[in-house]
C-alpha cells in the first residue's frame, strides 16, 4: 500500500485531510493569439515612445506636385490678345513673348484683322525704359520727365511751328488756294506698312504714329527725313474698353486728370519731332469733357496742336481746343471707312468738293495698302484740278484764319 506524504503528517487515529487538486488548462490557440497581440501592442508603444515623429500618428497622404507656372505663362494664359477696331489686313496670330503684348486690330467695316505686337513692362503694360533723343530735334524744346524727354514750348518757340512741314512760300500760296490735308494713322506698329506709307505718299501727307512697335523713333526719323509732318496718336478709351483695348497706358475717362497726364507723359516720351497729338480710338474718352479738357490743356502748354480723327460724333475736342485758342483740326471725311477702290474714290471726291466750297478740307485714313495706293495716285493729279495738298498744320492755319 502506498503511503503519501499526507498520510505520514496526519495525527494518529485520524484520516488525512484531502486537498483539491488544481488543474492547468492546456496551452490553446486563443492564448497564442492573445500573446502575439500583446507583443505587437508593446512594439507599437515602444515605437511611439522612442521614435520622434512630428506628425505623431496623423494620417499622411502623398500627392504629386507640379512646378509652379511662371508669371509670364500665367499672364499669357489669362490675358488673351485684345481686339481694336482700326482697319488693317489679317495676319496669323502668334504667342506673346515675355515683355510683349499682342493687339488685334479689326476693320470696323470689313472685319479684316491684323495682329500687332507692342512692348509691355508686365504691370502697366508698357516699357519704362526711356528712349534716346532722336536726331534733328531742337534740345531747347525738350524737358526731362520720369519716362524720358518730352516736348515743351520755350522762348517763344513751339513744336507745332518748329516741326511743321512745308515752306513759308507754300503756306502763303495755300492761303489763296483750295487745300486738302490728309492724315494717315496707325503707323509705327508695322515697319513694312509704315515704310510703304513714308516712301509712297507725297511729303505733304501728314503721318500719325502710335507710340508702340519695336522702334517707332527710327521710323519717325525716316518719315521726317522724307519731309513728312508727324503726329503722335494717344490711345484713348473706347466705349467697349477693355474688350477693345487701344494698347498699354491707355488714357481712361474714369481716371483722374493727374493719372491721365502721367500716362500721357509716357506716350509723349516715346519719340520726338511731332507737331501735335491726335486720338487713337477713344470714343468714350473724347466725349468726356473733364478728361478731354485735361489732355488739351497739357498739349497746349507744351506747344502742341490737337487733331481729332472725326470718328466720334460726340467729340468735345473742338470745344476744348477753341476754349484754349490752340491749333486744331478735325477730319471731315474718313477716306477708307469702306476700304475698297470705289468708296475711296468717292471719299476723295467729297474732300475736293469741301475744299472748293470753304477753302480747305481734312481727310483721315489708315495705312491700308489700298488706301496708300489710291491716295498716292490721286495726289499726282490734284493740282491739275486747282487744289493743293498741304500738311495738317497748314490746314490748321487756314481754319484759324477763316
Amino acid at each position: 500500500m502506498a503511503v503519501s506524504a499526507d498520510d505520514l503528517s496526519a495525527p494518529l487515529g485520524q484520516k488525512p485531510a484531502r486537498t483539491k487538486r488544481r488543474f492547468r488548462l492546456p496551452f490553446t490557440g486563443t492564448q497564442a493569439a492573445a500573446t502575439a497581440l500583446g507583443t505587437l501592442l508593446l512594439g507599437f508603444a515602444g515605437v511611439a515612445v522612442f521614435h520622434k515623429d512630428p506628425m505623431g500618428g496623423e494620417p499622411v497622404a502623398r500627392v504629386p506636385i507640379k512646378p509652379p507656372e511662371t508669371a509670364a505663362a500665367q499672364k499669357s494664359a489669362a490675358t488673351p490678345p485684345v481686339d481694336v477696331k482700326h482697319g488693317m489686313p489679317d495676319i496669323a496670330r502668334t504667342a506673346d513673348a515675355p515683355g510683349q503684348k499682342t493687339i488685334t486690330i479689326i476693320d470696323g467695316s470689313s472685319g479684316a484683322r491684323q495682329n500687332v505686337v507692342v512692348a509691355t513692362d508686365g504691370s502697366e503694360g508698357a516699357s519704362s525704359e526711356a528712349p534716346p533723343v532722336m536726331a534733328g530735334i531742337d534740345q531747347k524744346l525738350l524737358e526731362q520727365s520720369r519716362y524720358g524727354m518730352v516736348p515743351i514750348a520755350a522762348g517763344g518757340l513751339k513744336p507745332v511751328n518748329v516741326y511743321a512741314a512745308g515752306s513759308e512760300a507754300e503756306r502763303a500760296r495755300a492761303m489763296k488756294t483750295p487745300s486738302i490735308a490728309i492724315v494717315i494713322g496707325g503707323l509705327g506698329v508695322g515697319a513694312a506698312k509704315t515704310n510703304e506709307a513714308i516712301m509712297k505718299l507725297p511729303p505733304a501727307v501728314t503721318l500719325a504714329f502710335t507710340p508702340y512697335g519695336s522702334d517707332p523713333a527710327k521710323l519717325v526719323e525716316r518719315a521726317r527725313a522724307q519731309r513728312h509732318e508727324v503726329l503722335l496718336q494717344l490711345p484713348l478709351e473706347p466705349f467697349d474698353y477693355p474688350d477693345n483695348d487701344p494698347g498699354p497706358q491707355t488714357l481712361l475717362a474714369s481716371a483722374t486728370p493727374e493719372q491721365n497726364i502721367d500716362r500721357m507723359m509716357w506716350h509723349l516720351s516715346r519719340f520726338q519731332g511731332y507737331v501735335g497729338v491726335g486720338n487713337f480710338m477713344g470714343a468714350r474718352f473724347i466725349a468726356t469733357d473733364t478728361a478731354m479738357q485735361a489732355v488739351a490743356r497739357e498739349a497746349n502748354k507744351r506747344g502742341l496742336a490737337l487733331f481729332d480723327d472725326g470718328s466720334s460724333s460726340r467729340s468735345v475736342a473742338p470745344a476744348a481746343a477753341e476754349a484754349l485758342g490752340m491749333p486744331f483740326a478735325r477730319a471731315d471725311v474718313t477716306i477708307d471707312a469702306a476700304p475698297n477702290s470705289a468708296e475711296i474714290d468717292k471719299a476723295l471726291s467729297r474732300l475736293e468738293g469741301l475744299a472748293k466750297e470753304r477753302g480747305f478740307a481734312v481727310g483721315a485714313a489708315s495705312a491700308l495698302p489700298i488706301s496708300i495706293e489710291k491716295i498716292g495716285t490721286w495726289a499726282k493729279t490734284l493740282e491739275s484740278r486747282g487744289i493743293m495738298l498741304v500738311p495738317l498744320t497748314t490746314a490748321m492755319l487756314k481754319s484759324k484764319s477763316s
